[in-house]
């Protein structure tokens, strides 16, 4: 089929909803996901059947503001692509940008890692395959962890997964080097500012947390850090960029040492570590 044409009608169709530029981009991200073409083999018009079926649902859940990762089933995260359905948060860059934070700072051989909160398992099975450490993933919600299950499968990742309840339920986990979690952090009050294919699709329970409290996750991780950490063991957090200060000083009301706020590549206060 002629791919090129495929790509300028689908382009053309979803410029109902999106920017010009967005469209395109957004098409050629469709192309690759869901039938494995690069742009570069749409501009060079390579000849491959297509499921016009396939491509004009996956179109139609655009045209409805669908996010494209739940459109595809597919999230692209340090540079390899996780499966995810709307039981589970889509990865930000964000995110990819704490495992990269960790990544560097740790130069372990075959660590002892956890990951709070998995969901897609994407912060955890990047670790394992980039470590080659022991890694634990938990999570609160059985289909999330069915579906980082499948992910690391896929991608080959030898890891653990353990349904828990943070909040609820103590870790058992010791002598860890590295305790991370990327937990909801969004306070309620924030809704009005998020856009609708976020709140109408994203799991809630998996970004918002109440006004009253909104840092109890980080308490309770931290609490549980103590424990679970070995000495000189790290903890790794993503944040709210309000609450990079509140939260460094919970850790160090805790007794961790070393704790820095890291920003991201927009300058927004948006990783903690620390260390036990």
């Amino acid at each position: 089929m002629d791919v090129k044409q495929i790509w300028g009608e689908t382009a053309k169709q979803l410029k109902k909803v999106y920017s010009w530029r967005e469209a395109q981009s957004i098409s050629y991200l469709l192309l690759e996901d869901l039938f494995g073409l690069k742009k570069e083999d749409v501009i060079a018009n390579t000849q491959k059947k297509i499921d016009k079926d396939k491509l004009r649902e996956a179109t139609e859940r655009l045209l409805q503001n669908e996010p494209l990762q739940y459109a595809t089933g597919i999230a692209h995260f340090y540079g390899r692509k996780f499966k995810i359905k709307r039981e589970t948060l889509i990865p930000r860059p964000e995110t990819e940008e704490l495992v990269h934070l960790i990544i560097k700072e740790n130069n372990i051989t075959t660590p002892k890692i956890l990951d709070v909160g998995t969901g897609s398992g994407c912060i955890g099975i990047t670790l394992a395959l980039e470590t080659k450490g022991e890694v634990i993933a938990t999570d609160i919600s059985g289909d999330a962890l069915i579906i980082a299950s499948a992910n690391a499968s896929r991608l080959k990742a030898l890891m653990v997964f353990k349904k828990h309840d943070i909040l609820h339920e103590e870790l058992r986990e010791r002598q860890l080097d590295i305790l991370v979690s990327n937990p909801p952090y969004l306070p309620e009050s924030d809704k009005h500012k998020m856009h609708a294919n976020v709140l109408d699709y994203e799991p809630k329970a998996a970004l918002f947390v109440s006004d009253e409290d909104p840092l109890m996750f980080y308490k309770k991780i931290g609490k549980e850090g103590k424990r679970c950490l070995k000495t000189e063991g790290k903890l790794y957090f993503e944040i709210h960029e309000r609450y990079g200060n509140e939260v460094k000083n919970l850790l160090k009301n805790l007794d961790y040492r070393q704790v820095k706020i890291h920003k991201d590549m927009q300058e927004k206060n948006r990783m903690v570590s620390a260390v036990n």
